[in-house]
């Protein structure tokens, strides 16, 4: 771990999280030490959604290229580049592509040990995991 200034997007190797979903770690514990928050993205493919879940701090959702539905806490909100979210600690929601192309999200949490709880199951799991799969 270091306390490196700048990271390099193109250095961040992909987490791969099932259904051609994919995401990078820019900042976290894996990266620097004691940082305050957990910062990456996750590019969706045309048509690919996240599971319904939570987490276990507040976070805040960027759309950075294409068209998202949110769906937080049973309301669905249609979002583009750059629209934003904020979604509560424990609060249900995903993200669901419904553009023609990829759909890039920038996702910020306030916490540096983050969990996703499942909704339909209720598992908990560590973020990027092995279990936190789409």
């Amino acid at each position: 771990m270091s306390a490196d200034a700048i990271v390099p997007y193109a250095s961040i190797s992909p987490f791969a999280r099932g259904d051609g979903v994919e995401t990078r770690l820019i900042i976290g514990r894996e990266r620097v030490d004691n940082p305050p928050f957990t910062t990456g993205t996750t590019v969706f493919p045309k048509g690919s959604a996240a599971p319904m879940h939570s987490h276990n701090c507040d976070e805040q959702v960027t759309i950075l290229e294409g068209r998202a539905m949110a769906e937080v806490d049973g309301v669905r909100s249609e979002l583009g580049p750059m629209d934003t979210s904020f979604i509560p600690a424990d609060m249900p929601h995903r993200f669901v592509n419904i553009g023609d192309g990829a759909l890039k999200i920038l996702w910020i949490y306030a916490a540096a040990e983050v969990t996703r709880t499942f909704t339909e199951t209720g598992e908990t799991v560590p973020h990027l995991s092995q279990g936190d799969k789409v």
